[in-house]
């Protein structure tokens, strides 16, 4: 069967860097963004590769729906819902319309490209679905002094770490594998695109990030964090959550009983 991959974002940064790495794998490409030039580039660059190139603003209905008509349409193997934006500030900053376009590229379209794509994976019995997220996603219970406040950012990662955890156990034994990819910083366009200066700051390379999101799918891993030496870190948290989980009960805890 051929190897159809279909990557958002993939103009820049990690987004080409799949786009790249899948390319020479083998796979066919359906690649997207904003920027039609540089999807025309990238075409123009691998000419041995068959390559779609489809121009979508994933912050727009109408980018959304077009995408994910191609998800529901054709043979994917694998879709890596990979567009981003940052809009780094607290929510009593950011504009509505950064808002609306950081929850609908990070949240919206990632789920209904998923939703589109997902069932023909099923029928198939294979296929691949990569979030990228970011460490961000677990940094929540981490005060003031010691991270910046970016809750709507942080929280749409934290919000592809639990659906692709979740969606992971719901397709269990259909042959569809769900990851959620995790990097710290990255050396790419998209602090710069923010106005941030990150030059100084050690930075993995996206080529790392992809590589490790590959060999992630191999380990078996659903939760990919290419930067952290410690597997076992992240395990704790996750058996922390389901021991939280399954510790309630129906009676109120007694430190919110008032005498």
């Amino acid at each position: 069967m051929n190897k159809l991959a279909l990557v958002t974002g993939a103009t820049s940064g990690i987004g080409r860097a799949f786009a790249e790495r899948l390319a020479a794998d083998g796979h066919q490409l359906v690649i997207v963004g904003r920027r039609r030039d540089r999807l025309e580039e990238f075409a123009a660059a691998h000419p041995d590769v068959e390559v779609r190139t489809v121009a979508a603003d994933l912050s727009t209905t109408a980018g959304i729906e077009a995408v994910a008509e191609i998800c529901a349409a054709e043979p994917l193997t694998m879709l890596v819902n990979n567009a981003g934006v940052a809009h780094y500030m607290p929510l009593a900053q950011l504009p509505a319309d950064k808002a609306a376009e950081l929850v609908n590229v990070k949240v919206l379209a990632p789920t209904m490209l998923t939703r589109a794509a997902v069932a023909g994976m099923q029928e198939r019995g294979a296929g691949t679905i990569i979030n990228v997220a970011g460490m961000i996603a677990f940094s929540g219970p981490a005060p003031h002094s010691q991270m910046p406040r970016r809750a709507v950012y942080g929280g749409s990662l934290a919000y592809l770490v639990a659906i692709s955890q979740m969606l992971g156990a719901e397709l269990e034994g259909t042959g569809v594998t769900v990851q959620v990819v995790c990097p710290g910083v990255v050396a790419t366009e998209f602090h710069e695109r923010q106005g941030l200066d990150m030059s100084g700051v050690p930075r993995m390379t996206a080529d790392d990030v992809v590589a490790a999101s590959l060999r992630g799918l191999e380990l078996g891993e659903t939760v990919c964090a290419p930067g952290v030496e410690d597997a076992g870190l992240l395990d704790a948290v996750f058996r922390a959550d389901l021991a939280a989980f399954g510790a309630q009960r129906p009676e109120l805890a007694t430190r919110y009983r008032v005498a």
